[in-house]
């Protein structure tokens, strides 16, 4: 399992996020605002994870505080698997399909990758699945020696991406110069989106100038995070997305707790303050923003 700011891989699954306290429902929106990035599958986990929380219990909570529509993210093929299956079973899910780059060193060593990619292919050709993601560079938990087989992983990603049509999904870690270089070098698929945009007011200027989009989850809120803010601040109101990469990554003030669709009016509510604009305004633009980005559904 992996997550953007915790744990990676089935060698290190995360720890249980708040003892199992989910949060309790915020103030709904009064707009329909769509979570750009989730792991339902994750969610769900009880046994690994606390209080499992069921898709169809997550999908009701969500719709309950305006969040209308999620995109299921796969980071191994199983995960994939699951986003396609639950894509076709809810109408308010779409899937996005691909090998995590800390799932790509360990998948290499033990002579699997070109399987697993050959599987992610397949599932990726399905008209449930919008995006190619997420794939990136992550150099916290990869080191030296696992890092090239990260960039083949990244670069096979991105020319799927582009031979089908669909959006790229990237996670960044502490990797921004090689992510942009990688794409830059590859050619960018004409959707791009910084998932759970960790960078400053630099890689924003950059995704702005190139168009790709920046999606903003629960550490914009964090106090520490003032690069985040400024870069939110700066960036192109028609580049932003909104997302909580659910189970991790819970808004203040309800961080360390698990995390979940209906907690997207939180970080909304806080990015529109960041921006000096209204709920409703940024709400409405990033609405907008993922059905460019990921279709309508």
């Amino acid at each position: 399992m992996i997550c953007h700011d915790g744990a990676v891989s089935d060698l290190t699954p995360p720890p249980k996020p708040g003892v199992g306290s989910w949060p309790e429902l915020p103030e709904p929106l009064s707009i329909q605002v769509p979570d750009s990035h989730c792991h339902l599958d994750i969610s769900y986990d009880a046994n690994k994870h606390g209080p499992g929380l069921s898709v169809d219990e997550a999908l009701r909570q969500a719709a309950a505080v305006g969040v209308n529509r999620v995109v299921q993210v796969g980071y191994d093929v199983a995960s994939s698997r699951f986003g396609v299956d639950a894509a076709k079973k809810y109408r308010q899910v779409v899937a996005a399909v691909a090998l995590h780059p800390n799932e790509a060193p360990r998948l290499a060593a033990s002579g699997t990758f070109d399987q697993a990619f050959a599987e992610i292919a397949a599932l990726a050709a399905d008209e449930r699945v919008v995006a190619v993601g997420e794939t990136g560079l992550d150099h916290f938990r990869t080191g030296p020696e696992g890092l090239h087989a990260q960039e083949e992983s990244f670069r096979l990603h991105i020319r799927l991406a582009k031979e089908l049509g669909k959006t790229l999904v990237i996670h960044d870690r502490d990797a921004h110069d090689d992510v942009v270089r990688v794409l830059l070098d590859e050619g960018s698929p004409d959707r791009v989106v910084f998932h759970c945009f960790s960078g400053g007011t630099e890689l924003a200027a950059q995704c702005a100038k190139h168009g790709w989009f920046m999606s903003f989850a629960g550490p914009v809120t964090f106090k520490a995070n003032d690069h985040l803010r400024e870069a939110l601040a700066l960036a192109p109101v028609d580049l932003l997305l909104v997302e909580t990469d659910a189970p991790f990554l819970a808004p203040l003030p309800y961080r360390g707790r698990p995390n979940a669709s209906y907690l997207i009016p939180v970080t909304l509510r806080a990015m529109a303050q960041v921006r000096g604009v209204g709920v409703d305004e940024l709400g409405g633009a990033i609405a907008a923003n993922t059905d460019r980005v990921f279709g309508t559904w």
